[in-house]
């Protein structure tokens, strides 16, 4: 039996963490990239690469989106993409942290089908695959009931507490922050956290898969404006992202001044 998408990207997320901690033990080749864009190192190329030849074999007919590989029009015309982040939190990676991931996903006609994101070093594997469920190491993932934005717990950066966002006085929850965007909408699926938001356009890369996850944990997932998010753009970015439960997703959207 053919083997589905999810599980080649459980595999491949697999294999992806061996090479990047191998790279970690045997200490990390750090560079930066131009306009102050962050860290990158040997291992995020060579996580990449890994991921491009194991998925694009497996499936030669879905198109790539990569944050390490150059991007080419030729995605634009494929029905389905693998849109893939190697090393999601290289600046963790880089500092000794444990909170980098690897995401993975299947994008078919704009919408994600299957995510993947992977913490090696916390031996955390989150998955999905749409109107299937959310998971964590096999455990079914469920979003947080609590609908009172001044109770919430919210992974988001703290510029994003600036006045000038909120149309009323900033909401009263509690602030948190994980470096890395997949993880953090995986800890809001998982129920540890109540809302995560980024306001800063985010690259596709770093959302799809756990969008999906957090999604298909019960959360509304969309961009800072309020419209779902869709996939596989001529510009790969969204403008932003807002994910939680329903009831607390609106107090949040209709609390934000959007001037995009």
């Amino acid at each position: 039996m053919p083997e589905s998408d999810l599980d080649l990207l459980i595999d491949a997320a697999r294999q992806a963490g061996e090479i990047a901690l191998y790279h970690k033990a045997k200490g990390l080749e750090v560079q930066h990239k131009a306009d102050d864009a962050g860290p990158v190192t040997q291992a995020d190329f060579d996580v990449d690469k890994a991921l491009r030849e194991a998925l694009t074999a497996a499936r030669p007919d879905y198109g790539w989106l990569s944050e390490e590989t150059r991007d080419t029009p030729d995605r634009l015309g494929r029905e389905r993409v693998f849109i893939v982040d190697p090393i999601d939190g290289t600046r963790s990676f880089v500092n000794g942290e444990t909170t980098w991931a690897h995401s993975l996903a299947v994008v078919d006609q704009g919408l994600v089908t299957q995510g993947v994101v992977y913490l090696p070093e916390m031996d955390l594997l989150y998955s999905a695959s749409r109107a299937q469920g959310a998971f964590c190491n096999g455990e079914r993932l469920s979003v947080s009931d609590i609908s009172d934005i001044h109770a919430a717990r919210i992974l988001a950066t703290k510029p994003n507490m600036d006045p000038q966002h909120w149309r009323q006085d900033v909401p009263g929850f509690t602030r948190s922050h994980r470096p890395s965007l997949a993880y953090r909408l995986c800890l809001v699926a998982q129920g540890r956290y109540d809302a995560m938001l980024t306001f800063r356009p985010s690259w596709e890369w770093d959302i799809a898969a756990g969008a999906l996850i957090l999604s298909e944990a019960g959360a509304t997932v969309t961009d800072r404006k309020g419209d779902f998010l869709r996939f596989n753009n001529a510009i790969p970015q969204t403008a932003g992202v807002i994910g939680a439960g329903a009831e607390l997703h609106g107090q949040i959207a209709e609390r934000l001044v959007y001037t995009g």
